[in-house]
């Protein structure tokens, strides 16, 4: 039962802080930011949210920086819009498995261009 509510929580979390970010930051270092995934703990203390930032690593870092700078707001308005007891602390990490993915696609597609 507890599985369903991390779940269904994560889901929550994920699609209010999408429109956050796209609607709400006004941070310049903040780049293009796609929110691919939240994990929540099981007691709803933490929500780590997977990020997929558009650019070099330059910007990826900055992005970063951007956001950590602007959690104690998102965590707030993510409380505003979320009815839960405790808000979660939000944990940024940048989500590497996009570019992995379209790397090892390059490489099938050159393994397949050799043949």
């Amino acid at each position: 039962m507890a599985k369903n509510r991390t779940g269904r929580v994560g889901e929550q979390i994920k699609k209010e802080l999408s429109v956050l970010i796209q609607t709400e930051m006004k941070d310049p270092r903040i780049g293009f930011i796609t929110v691919t995934g939240v994990d929540v703990t099981s007691d709803l203390s933490q929500a780590k949210v997977y990020l997929s930032v558009f650019g070099d690593a330059e910007q990826k870092e900055n992005s970063l920086k951007g956001l950590e700078k602007a959690k104690g707001f998102l965590r707030s308005e993510l409380g505003k819009r979320v009815m839960l007891r405790h808000t979660p602390e939000l944990i940024f990490k940048i989500d590497e498995s996009i570019a992995y993915g379209s790397h090892i696609e390059k490489l099938l597609g050159e393994i397949h261009e050799d043949k």
